[in-house]
């Protein structure tokens, strides 16, 4: 798959029915959550619960967490058909996954990383699979310049830099270095971190000259991001009813989206009462009562 030259919006890590709810609104790549490759080509009930889509999700790339390359190539074989690429995460910076030498501890094991990119492409025939990165910065920027070199040289389809370093959590993203490897890099080059409007992301675009912008929790809050909405529109909501009830959603995930989704358009009291809500039915009703919304089976 081949990444256009022009604003590519992307989805980071959320699953099925959101991602079909954010292509609704121009978003135009989503990521599935992190997925670690050894349960998954172990257990058929992880596959299951870790993978679903359907012919409507598409691009999408399948994002998994592996430190072992014929590991990672088993699980891409898998998902091949299903897919239009695998991204290998070299930034996750929870404890666990560095614990067992997953995410953000892979930038500094350039060799691996190389080794596993290598493994994919030779073991999956389709020429138009992708295989791409998402990384962390380091400290010495020169360090990660290398790294994507280095991953460039190897065959990555392209790199998506979160611009915060493995300790840096709320700190300000350092998006000119960002901007540094994107001129450093002939392939392209997703910018990420701390966006949370459209003109947040077009801003971001425009300063480090990157191909595209990925967005996480920006879209939690407001899944119409991309589409130039400030906050979640009415008819966004009901567009996640709609997805989330066709797909049979689990209770608590749906509510849990709506709760992100409303944080900006109620009050604290309104609060307080829609997110002690435990069923369906009681949502739905609130939300008819509240915003003159209805929903007809």
């Amino acid at each position: 798959m081949v990444l256009s030259k022009c604003l590519i919006k992307v989805l980071y890590a959320l699953r099925l029915a959101f991602r079909t709810l954010v292509r609704k609104y121009s978003c135009d790549l989503c990521y599935t959550p992190m997925i670690v490759a050894a349960d998954f080509i172990r257990s058929i009930k992880a596959r299951d619960s870790e993978f679903t889509t359907n012919q409507g999700d598409c691009p999408l790339i399948v994002q998994f967490a592996a430190n072992d390359a014929r590991i990672l190539s088993d699980a891409a074989r898998i998902v091949c058909p299903y897919a239009n690429g695998i991204d290998i995460n070299c930034g996750c910076p929870q404890r666990w996954a560095l614990a067992e030498g997953y995410g953000a501890c892979l930038i500094n094991n350039p060799e691996l990383v190389r080794d596993m990119v290598k493994q994919v492409r030779n073991q999956v025939e389709n020429p138009r699979f992708s295989v791409s990165i998402k990384i962390r910065i380091h400290d010495d920027l020169t360090r990660t310049v290398d790294l994507c070199r280095k991953a460039e040289a190897t065959g990555v389809s392209w790199i998506t830099v979160h611009g915060r370093t493995v300790e840096e959590r709320h700190q300000p993203v350092h998006y000119e270095a960002i901007k540094i490897i994107k001129e450093n890099m002939s392939i392209p080059v997703i910018a990420n971190g701390d966006i949370r409007s459209l003109k947040e992301a077009e801003n971001v675009w425009h300063i480090t000259g990157t191909d595209g912008v990925m967005v996480a929790r920006g879209l939690l809050a407001n899944p119409a991001i991309f589409a130039g909405y400030e906050e979640t529109p009415l008819k966004c909501i009901w567009d996640w009813v709609d997805i989330a009830l066709e797909l049979g959603t689990p209770y608590m995930c749906f509510h849990q989206h709506l709760m992100y989704m409303m944080e900006k358009i109620t009050s604290r009291q309104e609060k307080r009462i829609f997110n002690a809500l435990s069923s369906t039915s009681a949502v739905l009703d609130y939300l008819t009562d509240h915003y003159g919304i209805d929903w007809t089976p």
